[in-house]
């Protein structure tokens, strides 16, 4: 039987739930905030809100400074082509680790997520030679193989557990009328994962366009998404933080209003069998 709310409980509830959220939400507005603010008013000491001289000009000095569309393009092509790629490994792996389990599939699962836990720095310098050695260093191709096999343990792991909710009663219905290997896969439950693999695909989007170590430390110029593009304007000089500001704004706008369209799916996605 549930627990009867009160409704001062829900309205406290709800206040907590707001706080943590403008908490959250705080450095992203102060950092779009900045960006209308002359330098001198972004580096004033206390802080200006009302009194602040507003202006566009950032933007548009951001704007003639740099190839902002060449950089946007990176991005899209780098996120989209390492999220691609790893739904088409991580599908097949997700199936045989869902419908036809081993003895070791929970330990391997394990170990898939436990390379999350080691620090990039770790593995710096045998990825820069690896890339300078092979040709891949600041190219496109480069950079997906990179974000791909970085997110991978997070796109199986999702799949896995969207794979685990479908009744293999289905799948087996589907072998008695004798479908193959290859159509059980692709026309039954492909289809029928298509919510968990759109929430899989979204937050991998995020991640690989939020992606700055790799994404900087692996390219110079051909291949630098907006990671790259925030970071061209820290100068020897110093920070503008007006500028700065304006560069991250053009640079996060983007993926935030994709994270707003599709937020009640990645909710589902990063949710989804957690409570039954």
């Amino acid at each position: 039987m549930a627990r009867a709310v009160t409704t001062k409980q829900k309205i406290g509830y709800t206040a907590a739930a707001w706080a943590v959220g403008l908490l959250i939400f705080f450095p992203v507005l102060w950092t779009i905030l900045t960006s209308f603010k002359t330098e001198v008013s972004a580096v004033a000491s206390p802080p200006e809100f009302l009194g602040a001289d507003w202006t566009l000009e950032n933007y548009v000095e951001v704007w003639q400074r740099s190839d902002y569309p060449r950089f946007f393009w990176n991005s899209v092509v780098i996120s989209l082509g390492s999220t691609l790629l790893g739904l088409a490994i991580a599908i097949p792996a997700a199936w045989s680790m869902a419908f036809a389990p081993g003895k070791r599939t929970k330990d391997l699962l394990m170990w898939m997520l436990s390379t999350k836990m080691m620090p990039a720095v770790g593995v710096l310098i045998p990825m820069y030679l690896l890339f300078q050695r092979t040709g891949l260093f600041d190219t496109k191709v480069g950079l997906i193989l990179a974000l791909m096999l970085m997110n991978l343990p997070i796109i199986i792991w999702m799949l896995y557990t969207y794979f685990k909710e479908i009744p293999g009663e289905i799948l087996e219905a589907a072998r008695m009328d004798g479908a193959s290997l290859k159509n059980e896969i692709f026309y039954i439950l492909t289809p029928m994962a298509v919510p968990g693999i759109a929430s899989t695909m979204l937050l991998n989007i995020i991640l690989a366009w939020n992606e700055a170590f790799w994404t900087i430390t692996l390219t110079t110029v051909n291949a630098a998404p907006l990671s790259a593009f925030i970071a061209s304007f820290s100068a020897p000089q110093g920070l503008f933080y007006a500028k700065l500001s304006a560069a991250s704004t053009m640079a996060i706008a983007p993926i935030l209003i994709v994270g707003w369209f599709s937020q009640k799916q990645l909710v589902r996605g990063l949710t989804f069998g957690a409570v039954k």
